[in-house]
């Protein structure tokens, strides 16, 4: 009973940043874990980014292609999570999408709940 929105993409120039938000309705979860995918045209979905909260620990983790330039990030009050990707570049080009579940994000495949997803086009 999860529902993600996720919100914030658009068409950018090299170099560039974006804020992608992904806003969850519905109950709200003491130990949860929300994860960043992309999938380009004739690819396949691979994983961005995810954050994991359990008790008093909050851990991230990050795909090779964007550490360093993106940031994954969580505001309680609004019960959102974002990724800052900073400097962008072409092949960032990809359909967005945010996924939620009980365990830590690291795949594609899981028992996860996902959001309609958002375009982020990066020209050069």
């Amino acid at each position: 009973q999860v529902q993600l929105v996720e919100s914030g993409g658009g068409l950018v120039q090299a170099g560039d940043s974006l804020t992608l938000s992904c806003a969850a309705s519905g109950r709200t979860y003491s130990s949860f874990a929300v994860g960043w995918f992309r999938q380009a045209p004739g690819k396949e979905r691979e994983f961005v980014a995810a954050i994991r909260w359990s008790t008093g620990t909050l851990s991230t983790t990050y795909s090779d292609s964007v550490k360093g330039r993106f940031n994954i990030s969580r505001d309680n009050a609004k019960n959102t999570v974002y990724l800052l990707m900073d400097n962008l570049q072409p092949d960032d080009t990809a359909v967005y999408y945010c996924a939620a579940g009980w365990t830590m994000i690291t795949s594609p495949a899981g028992n996860y709940y996902w959001g309609q997803g958002t375009q982020v086009t990066v020209s050069s």
